[in-house]
Order: C-alpha cells, then structure tokens, then sequence
C-alpha cells in the first residue's frame, strides 16, 4: 500500500497499519520535503515522483491511503491518485469502538485509536477522526473532514465538506456546520455555522470569514 505523505499524519496511519497486521509493501510518497530519506525508519521506501508511483501501482499494489491532514489537500491527492489508477482506501484502528447498526464510512477515510462511534452515523470519502474522538447516535459528517483529537459530536449534528474540527471542541445535538469551516480548538458550537468561515470561543462565534474552495 501507498501512503500519500512522510511526516506527521502519515506515520499515524503507519501505525494503525501495523496494528492491523497490513505492513507488507508499504511505501511512502513525498515529492515536496527534500530531508526526507529514501527509507523512513530505515525499512520503507519513500518514492518521490508520481512516476515512481504509477510503477507501484502498475507492478505491486494500486491501494492508497492519504497521509496527510489538510482536507482541501486531501482531496486533490485522492483525485489525483485515482486518476492515476490508484485506489483510496480506509484505514480503521482495531482500538475503534464502532456501533454495530447503521454506521457507513467512506472510502479513504481513517480512523484512529480510542475513537467511539455510536449506531447510525455516517463519514463521508477521505475523512480523518483522530485519537479519541466521539460521534453519537445520527451525526452525519462530509467528505475529506479533519476532526482532531478528543473533539465530540453529539446526536444528530452535521458536519459539512472539508470542514476542520479542532481539538476537544464540542459540537451540541442537531447543530449544522457548513462546509469549509474551521472550529477552533475548544470551542462549544451551540448555532448553525454557514459555510467558509471560521468560529471560535464558548460559545463559539464566527471570527473571520474563509474563501470558498475550487477543485
């Protein structure tokens, strides 16, 4: 498997990898930082060109997971990737705690140790929950969303495309976040946020307004 990015995020996902038992034929990509080496932790390969990638995908393993948080990124790697002849994959820790009714999640998405979530909930393409995050019952969250460590979502909220979650922000029951918003780490969302902007505080409130995003 391909995971798209060498730093930060990506060696996460390379963790739940190796807690699944699935590190056979992991290589790495990253054609942007040059103090990469060419084996990260001197046993994976990191290739560095999208050549390079389309003989992987060709020779030994078309699966790609994206290593790499920014949602706006996320989805131009996975649109790439896939045109390539890649294909996305999720990658969900075995310390998950994953409702046993009624829970879809995305191709592309990946799930990280100590998360909870609870019966009919739903997680578009390409989305991250890292450590400790809780969705309960009904929460409906986008495609390529960053929700970050500790942060909850409670029962029926909704969670718009290529928003970010920050850190142990709380999101109350049947609130709407539009699309590429940011939640500040912390806050407490108690109303609807509108798309393309930015909410801090307890209660949160919008700070600043976002550009809209073009693909």
């Amino acid at each position: 498997m391909l995971i798209v990015g060498a730093k930060g995020f990506a060696k996460d996902v390379l963790e739940t990898l190796y807690q699944l038992n699935q590190n056979d034929n992991i290589v790495f990509f990253d054609n942007v930082n040059h103090d990469i080496p060419d084996l990260l932790y001197q046993k994976f390969k990191v290739l560095k060109s999208l050549e390079e990638v389309k003989i992987f995908f060709d020779k030994t393993d078309k699966k790609f997971t994206i290593g790499i948080g920014d949602p706006a990124l996320r989805k131009k790697l996975a649109d790439t990737f896939t045109d390539m002849g890649g294909v996305l994959i999720s990658t969900i820790s075995v310390s998950a705690n994953i409702g046993s009714y009624g829970v879809e999640i995305g191709d592309g998405s990946n799930v990280l140790s100590q998360v909870i979530i609870s019966n009919d909930v739903s997680v578009g393409k390409g989305t991250i929950l890292y450590f400790n995050v809780i969705l309960t019952h009904d929460v409906k969250v986008g495609n390529f969303v960053e929700i970050s460590p500790g942060a909850i979502l409670l029962g029926r909220c909704v969670v718009g495309n290529y928003s970010q979650i920050g850190s142990h922000a709380t999101i109350l029951p049947d609130i709407k976040i539009g699309a590429n918003v940011i939640v500040a780490a912390g806050a407490v969302v108690t109303e609807n946020v509108p798309d393309n902007c930015m909410v801090a505080g307890v209660p949160a409130v919008i700070k600043k307004q976002l550009n809209s995003l073009t693909f």
